[in-house]
């Protein structure tokens, strides 16, 4: 009995030393995590249980870090496609849109709610490889299941971010499954891989109410000419220009609004 004892307890400490690493993964730096990702060896695959464009977990190793990835290959370009919201011409589905999500997001500070994607080829299927996030919902799962938010003014300075990108990026099918919530109750907004339209409306101007302050500074100043070289490789030039002027509108909004409630009721 006492050497099943001193067995059991070996392989106790042997898989609490692979979680710990696994949970002691997140504190890599954002560089640290893309090198990661671009570098670590696969070392398992299952197929995600969430998603409808035939997501991927990928287990990557490195030696020292253990943790998931997210993996996307879809690339699709149709010239229609019937979608419940009629059809669309020139529609793409395409997991490039995820990586230009991502630079985007960085050149906006908004790289604290949008994980690091990276492009990387598996089983000769190039693709979007993400962090794999500690989720425990996401935002349709606590909406169903009706429950409350700790800190109400925390999550909604979070949401108004969210649905600042959700505009700028047009994403025809942002949906609540999109948007994770961690235990912390942090908010990560992921799968962009139906955004980016050309269309050069806002969906929604009543999505823009509020704004942290250094999120529309820094839409104020966006440069095209840098967004362009950030994303050459995954947007192109028409997406890049509608881009700029939903920009423009969405600065716009905020505008008028600052200037019918004042600064401090708009800005946070």
């Amino acid at each position: 009995m006492r050497w099943r004892r001193l067995i059991l307890a070996t392989v106790v400490c042997l898989t609490c030393t692979c979680f710990v690493t696994a949970s002691d993964a997140p504190t890599l730096t954002k560089e640290q995590i893309k090198q990661f990702l671009l570098t670590a060896k696969v070392v398992k695959s299952e197929q995600a249980k969430k998603g409808i464009t035939e997501t991927l977990r990928l287990t990557l190793s490195d030696g020292t870090v253990t943790h998931d990835a997210s993996f996307q290959k879809i690339d699709e370009h149709k010239a229609t496609m019937q979608l419940a919201s009629g059809t669309e011409v020139g529609f793409v589905d395409s997991y490039k849109y995820n990586i230009a999500a991502y630079q985007l997001a960085e050149l906006l500070g908004l790289d604290d709610m949008v994980p690091v994607y990276v492009e990387r080829s598996w089983k000769g299927d190039s693709g979007s490889l993400s962090w794999w996030l500690p989720v425990k919902m996401d935002e349709r799962e606590r909406v169903a299941q009706k429950i409350a938010v700790p800190d109400p003014d925390a999550w909604n300075n979070q949401m108004y971010k969210v649905r600042v990108l959700d505009e700028l990026v047009y994403d025809i099918d942002a949906n609540l499954t999109n948007v994770l919530i961690t235990d912390d109750w942090k908010i990560w907004r992921i799968d962009f891989t139906r955004a980016f339209r050309l269309h050069k409306e806002l969906k929604s101007t009543a999505n823009l109410s509020h704004c942290d302050r250094q999120l529309f500074a820094k839409l104020k100043v966006l440069n095209q000419d840098e967004l362009t070289e950030k994303t050459k490789h995954y947007l192109t030039t028409d997406e890049i220009k509608a881009l700029m002027v939903r920009r423009d509108k969405i600065v716009e909004q905020f505008q008028k609004l600052i200037a019918e409630k004042g600064e401090k009721e708009v800005l946070y």
